[in-house]
């Protein structure tokens, strides 16, 4: 689609990117100012009429007018009428009326009408601040066209749905006025459209020629037996690293399901070469390389890169290394070798950093890049994203989770506290997590600093931290090695392997996301040890969802309730178009549309 030079600022303000973006800019509402032949009583009408008589009333301008269409008279009322309403409605004068008209003492009555001063027919109106209602049909007039949506490779029936929509005449009308009738196909434009746009962002670039590690022999010594679902993982991460193109995976596994060891046999499958993990905390960090010592060969160069201080000879350690593992201090390497580089909990990266970390694979070879993340997305997301990324699930867990999810209320408290006190017996430990470090006077909830003297006062062993506490880490190195109790806020949602931890209590579990609480709950029971989430609610009524979430641990299944309970553009994550807000497809209940548009695309 060609596009003058002068409509290019228009189609920026708008957002409009291809002719679909355009066909699918519908109006607000239409204004439909054709003449009604016969009167509807209920309805909008137009027509024209001859005033015959005028009166006045505070605050009321009424009166008679003969409709020659209808050859009928009719009556008139004007609430509040200005000046100009006094002026226009003379004896004699034919004006163009348009209302709502009802029936009043066996006359059609036109109420408020509004007075027509253009031309008849269709008038759209959009609502969108800065831009004329008129430019906007002018574009769609000037660029809405056959030929012009056929490129984009939409099917003749959806072509014609779309021209008929944008008529302007009252086809449209009737049409824009039964939207429902056609959602299916729109649900079908609107997926179709957005796919092509992802496909035509997805970029190749040439890969390392690599000659690969067999990870046979190192599998076969672990002290454990990886589940089919990692081995799976694994023969993907072998496909795409014996490409000659640079390949995007993210592998998605729940919580505790061993997404350490895929990332571990993928650095060592590079062997000699050079693979960078990178995880969003430093204790985290800390902890895959604790893990990466202890579960690869001996004969692997390992090195931690931390923020600060550079070491002495650093630089020549990193050339030397065969896997580096460190936090966001990676993404300020400048010489490294890398032919792999992975990121752990990449949702805890914001986009910009995203952007950053991929950057550190481009070269004239680029490296294989690969994600982790143990937040479960629902199918829908996955079929979209997968456009762009390959996707390996792994959702076999090496252990049965024990865990159990209670929802409690204020009156539950002396059952909670006889748990906790026998908890501690038993030599486990408890977390709760409370929704704000401060004292709040819109939140009915006790912060972490008011909390915070109830348990030191009651409980040996108390730990407090929260994401502004620069020493956190060391708090839960701690409160690891010889704590009881942990008070803190959702700082604790990914971060140090807990194997004591038995217990979570998340105070205004309301007001978390499902995924974030599933995230939470993934704290405890970490190496199958029999464990409690309790949702603390002040509701008098404790929440569906919470209901549903507490009913089910596999965390693809929460995703696709988290979906019902959000909007998908929350969903979304800035990952594809930001702010993106779907009108017409559904991603809880439209995956068969889904899948009908990626056909359709591959075809």
């Amino acid at each position: 689609m060609k596009i003058k030079e002068s409509d290019l600022v228009l189609f920026e303000k708008l957002q409009i990117k291809n002719v679909i973006d355009l066909a699918l800019l519908f109006p607000k509402k239409i204004d439909n100012f054709t003449l009604t032949q016969v009167p509807k009583e209920n309805e909008n009408c137009t027509q024209k009429v001859k005033i015959s008589s005028v009166n006045f009333r505070p605050n009321q301008l009424f009166g008679l007018a003969y409709c020659e269409a209808w050859k009928q008279t009719v009556r008139f009322v004007f609430f509040h009428p200005s000046k100009w309403h006094t002026m226009i409605c003379k004896l004699g004068q034919e004006i163009l009326f348009n209302a709502k008209i009802t029936l009043f003492n066996d006359m059609w009555q036109f109420s408020n009408p509004r007075i027509i001063t253009q031309n008849i027919g269709f008038y759209p109106k959009y609502n969108i601040q800065g831009i004329k209602d008129s430019e906007i049909q002018r574009l769609i007039q000037s660029y809405v066209t056959f030929e012009n949506l056929q490129q984009s490779g939409l099917e003749q029936k959806y072509i014609s749905l779309l021209l008929a929509l944008q008529g302007f005449d009252s086809k449209s009308f009737l049409m824009h006025q039964n939207l429902e009738c056609f959602s299916k196909e729109l649900k079908y434009i609107e997926i179709y459209n957005f796919l092509r746009r992802l496909r035509a962002k997805k970029s190749s670039s040439k890969a390392y020629k690599l000659t690969l590690f067999s990870i046979q022999t190192w599998l076969e010594s672990l002290p454990f037996s990886p589940t089919q679902d990692q081995l799976n993982a694994l023969e993907d991460i072998r496909t795409d690293l014996s490409s000659s193109e640079a390949k995007r995976r993210v592998i998605m596994g729940d919580v505790g399901c061993g997404k350490t060891l895929v990332l571990l046999g993928a650095a060592l499958m590079v062997y000699p070469r050079q693979a960078l993990l990178m995880a969003p905390t430093s204790i985290l960090a800390k902890q895959l390389y604790e893990e990466a010592k202890k579960l690869l060969p001996e004969f692997v160069r390992m090195i931690f890169l931390k923020g600060g201080k550079k070491e002495k000879d650093s630089t020549k350690h990193i050339q030397n290394a065969n896997l580096i593992i460190g936090t966001h201090a990676l993404l300020h390497l400048k010489k490294h070798n890398a032919v792999l580089v992975m990121i752990d909990e990449q949702h805890r990266f914001g986009s910009n950093q995203r952007q950053k970390i991929h950057s550190l694979s481009q070269g004239e070879c680029s490296a294989h890049f690969i994600q982790f993340s143990a937040t479960p997305i629902p199918r829908t997301l996955s079929m979209i994203q997968s456009e762009l990324v390959q996707f390996s699930f792994i959702k076999q867990m090496p252990f049965q989770k024990q865990i159990a999810t209670i929802c409690i209320q204020n009156e539950d408290f002396a059952r909670l506290k006889q748990e906790i006190d026998e908890q501690i017996k038993q030599n486990h430990q408890v977390v709760i997590v409370y929704p704000l470090v401060n004292q709040s006077d819109t939140l009915p909830y006790m912060s972490l600093e008011q909390a915070s003297k109830y348990w030191i006062s009651h409980y040996d062993k108390v730990f407090i931290t929260h994401g502004k506490d620069k020493q956190k880490d060391e708090v839960l190195m701690r409160f690891r090695d010889e704590g009881t109790i942990l008070l803190s806020t959702t700082v604790i949602e990914v971060g140090i392997s807990l194997p004591r931890l038995s217990t979570i209590v998340i105070v205004g579990a309301e007001r978390l996301g499902l995924a974030t609480l599933h995230q939470l709950r993934g704290r405890v029971g970490r190496t199958g040890l029999k464990s409690t989430c309790y949702l603390y609610t002040k509701l008098k009524e404790i929440p569906q969802r919470l209901k549903e979430f507490a009913s089910t641990l596999d965390g693809f299944k929460i995703a696709e309730l988290d979906l019902k309970n959000r909007l998908s553009g929350d969903l979304l994550d800035g990952f594809m178009q930001h702010g993106n807000e779907f009108k017409f497809f559904n991603f809880s209940s439209d995956e068969d549309i889904l899948k009908q548009a990626k056909k359709a695309l591959q075809s």
